[in-house]
């Protein structure tokens, strides 16, 4: 069925308005987990596992996710998880012990997961023309991007208003509405070949990402000394290895390896991965800076990191047309120029900067993550066939999410370590398990000196941070200057219709 412009970029709506639900929704369950631990008497692992039951499963159904969108109908996935999404979140909101809410946040991750591999799997199938393609992919990604830092902001307005259950309840207008518009707008599509779902590989993918997602997550809590996040992560390294041996011996494959034999992916997928490690630390880390050393809440937290987002905005948008004008390879080069500058003058934050300054600072990373996450995502999106729209897609999405899970273990254990040797004589319990704790003890014991020595402790660990990260950027930079062609494109000729099947 020929789909008209308007009913496609209606469609990408549809689909970017569900991924800004996703994306806020990774990030407004923090700002609720103190109300959660008084109202449910949680514990600290009950608080934890809130988090960890929706990165995991995330991590584990994403490939899957993927493959059986390719074969039985990518609208069909898309419309029946945003009703899973909706209903999840109503039973996250209404649950009432730790338990329900855990398995009501399994609910909400396997819905997610399908949302991620699936909506963005569509972009080639509504858009084959590599120049349209380019632009929904800018459309998406800042949607899913955006949906992280406004996560604290909506948390933050719903619980100074409401119960914690609002800022799962705040999900559902948008679902409603998305699911909606998927139904009315979305073309059907499925892949020609009906691919087997093998369920080894489904096994092995999922046990594997859940395994190395899980040692990650822990090597960020309890830092690299920790025998069972090294026992995790090394079998799931064992479970992946398995997976890709396995995979190359299928005709029919879970995760199309074949693709990394396209630069454009290849490089795209890379840059991508560059820019999640970093950008997911940072967005961990920035929160901390705010209420432990500038002493604001929660809501003033996201408020302060409106800045970023008019960056991105304004990089992702009014500056859309950049890659068209001066070819990918310049379009990277100061998107990754722009972090590094950014991150290295956040590297000189202390304990007396500015507001003023760290806006500035923080405006210059938004427009850095909003010139490299579209360009790349192009980059990557510009190589899947609709045939392999979802799986690609999948694969990109488990890639990225595995690197972001990464930097924040990675950075987060560069900034504790830091953090414990600035420490000196006051690196003892409570103190040393992290800056909030340390701020809370020196204010109940009205002790400015502590204060002053907590904070400054954490600022060193902080830019120590911000440097490795502005390193990383230097990295991508270097590479996307002798790696990646000028052109505006680099892959994504316009494919022909058979090869995908619209059925509705």
């Amino acid at each position: 069925m020929e789909v008209t412009a308007t009913r496609r970029w209606l469609a990408l709506g549809a689909l970017a308005l569900a991924m800004l639900t996703v994306g806020l929704d990774m990030t407004v369950l923090n700002i609720a987990l103190p109300t959660l631990a008084r109202d449910l008497h949680a514990g600290t692992a009950a608080l934890q596992w809130f988090s960890t039951a929706y990165t995991l499963t995330l991590a584990g159904v994403m490939l899957p996710a993927g493959a059986l969108g390719d074969r039985f109908g990518r609208k069909k996935f898309v419309f029946g998880a945003l009703v899973l999404f909706g209903g999840a979140s109503i039973w996250c909101a209404f649950a009432s012990s730790s338990s329900e809410l855990i398995m009501a946040r399994v609910l909400l991750g396997v819905a997610a997961s399908v949302l991620m591999s699936l909506s963005m799997g569509m972009i080639p199938v509504l858009f084959p023309d590599p120049a349209e393609r380019g632009r929904a992919t800018t459309v998406w990604i800042t949607a899913v991007t955006l949906g992280m830092p406004l996560g604290p902001i909506v948390g933050g307005l719903l619980l100074d208003h409401f119960w914690w259950g609002s800022v799962f309840l705040v999900n559902i207008p948008t679902v409603v509405i998305g699911a909606f518009a998927v139904g009315l707008l979305v073309p059907e599509t499925r892949s020609q070949t009906r691919r087997p779902i093998d369920p080894v590989s489904v096994l092995l993918s999922a046990a594997g990402l859940v395994g190395l997602t899980y040692g990650l997550i822990r090597f960020g809590d309890e830092g690299w000394g920790d025998g069972i996040a090294w026992a995790t992560f090394g079998a799931g390294l064992l479970l992946i290895i398995g997976f890709v041996a396995w995979e190359r011996t299928r005709e029919h494959a879970l995760a199309d390896l074949s693709l990394f034999g396209d630069r454009g992916f290849r490089m795209g997928t890379f840059f991508q991965l560059i820019n999640a490690f970093a950008m997911f630390g940072l967005f961990f880390t920035i929160p901390l800076y705010f209420q432990s050393v500038l002493g604001v809440d929660s809501l003033g937290s996201g408020l302060r990191m409106l800045p970023m987002i008019g960056g991105l905005l304004v990089a992702s948008n009014f500056l859309e047309g950049l890659s068209d004008k001066i070819g990918l390879k310049l379009t990277l080069m100061l998107g990754f120029g722009a972090l590094a500058l950014g991150m290295g003058l956040g590297a000189m934050t202390d304990i007396d900067t500015s507001y003023g300054f760290v806006a500035t600072w923080m405006v210059v990373v938004g427009l850095g993550i909003g010139l490299v996450l579209p360009t790349s995502m192009s980059l990557a999106v510009g190589a899947l066939t609709p045939e392999r729209a979802g799986a690609g897609s999948a694969l990109l999405s488990a890639l990225r999410q595995a690197a972001g899970t990464t930097g924040v273990a990675v950075l987060g254990t560069v900034l504790s370590t830091r953090y414990h040797s600035e420490l000196g004589p006051l690196d003892r319990e409570p103190i040393s398990d992290g800056v909030g704790s340390g701020v809370a003890v020196a204010d109940k014991l009205g002790d400015h000196s502590m204060l002053h020595d907590v904070q400054t402790a954490f600022l060193s660990g902080m830019d120590l941070l911000l440097v490795v990260c502005a390193a990383i950027a230097v990295v991508g930079l270097l590479l996307s200057a002798v790696a990646t062609k000028s052109r505006p494109a680099e892959s994504g000729a316009k494919l022909p219709k058979s090869e995908t099947a619209p059925v509705a």
